[in-house]
Parts: C-alpha cells; sequence; structure tokens
C-alpha cells in the first residue's frame, strides 16, 4: 500500500504554483493583458482540449508529438490538450469570427506538452500573445515585435 504523500506527487516537469509565485505571475500576465488591449488587441480564451482534427489541423508533426491526447467519452473522438495556443487562435479568427480588414487578437493560458522541450522548462508553461490578422507588411510586423 502506497504512503499518502506518494499519492501527491505531481507528474514531471508539472508545477504547482504557491501564493507569493502565483500572485507575480498573474500581475505580470494582467500587465501584459492590458498593454495588448491598450494597442487594440481583443482578447480571446480558446477551449483547453478540442478534437485533434481542429487543434491540429495545419500544424506539423512537431505540434503533433507535443500534444497530449485522450479519448471523448461521449463521442468516442480523439481530443488533445493544447500545446500551443497560436493555431488555435488563427482558427478561431478564420472560423469563428470571421471579421474583414485588420483583427488583433491576444490571448493567455497554460498549454501542455507530452515532455519538456527542456530539462529546466514545465510541462504546463503560460503562453501570452498577440496575433494580427488581415495587415500585412513591414508595420505590422514592426507592431507585432514592439509588443
Amino acid at each position: 500500500m502506497s504512503n499518502i504523500v506518494d499519492r501527491w506527487l505531481l507528474p514531471e516537469g508539472i508545477e504547482e504554483v504557491l501564493p507569493d509565485r502565483a500572485i507575480k505571475v498573474e500581475r505580470l500576465r494582467r500587465r501584459l493583458l492590458d498593454l495588448y488591449h491598450a494597442w487594440g488587441y481583443d482578447l480571446v480564451i480558446p477551449p483547453l482540449v478540442e478534437f485533434t482534427e481542429s487543434l491540429l489541423s495545419g500544424s506539423g508533426a512537431d505540434l503533433d508529438l507535443m500534444t497530449c491526447k485522450m479519448v471523448d467519452q461521449l463521442s468516442g473522438r480523439m481530443m488533445g490538450v493544447r500545446a500551443d495556443i497560436t493555431p488555435q487562435v488563427a482558427r478561431m479568427d478564420a472560423h469563428s469570427l470571421r471579421r474583414t480588414g485588420p483583427n488583433r487578437l491576444c490571448y493567455a493560458g497554460q498549454v501542455l506538452y507530452t515532455r519538456p522541450r527542456s530539462q529546466v522548462e514545465s510541462r504546463s508553461p503560460i503562453q501570452l500573445g498577440v496575433e494580427l490578422f488581415g495587415e500585412q507588411g513591414l508595420e505590422a510586423d514592426i507592431e507585432v515585435v514592439l509588443l
């Protein structure tokens, strides 16, 4: 029979964030999202899981390997926990929002990797970012890089 402490272990590369660090992380997240909003970027919150045919559509083999997969108990279809939010935001722009002209979107959320990308990296980091759709050229690139 296992000891109760053994049952409280987290998987390798998965960490909990305790109050002192959590408040610092949240303040930084909020500051960045406020900056993105000031630049005209609208916040979106993609789902944590999607069916893999949608989640991995148009992505490479690397993202497929980094994606944790499971079977949806309701439909029997394969689902994945996001390993990158960027493709989800692109899907939301193309299929859900369908706006014309430039579309500025920002996001913040946790992702999950099947294995860490390095020995010191978390398997469940927070990913924050901005995407500028429908605008081409150097000025658009500079705007995103400045943020």
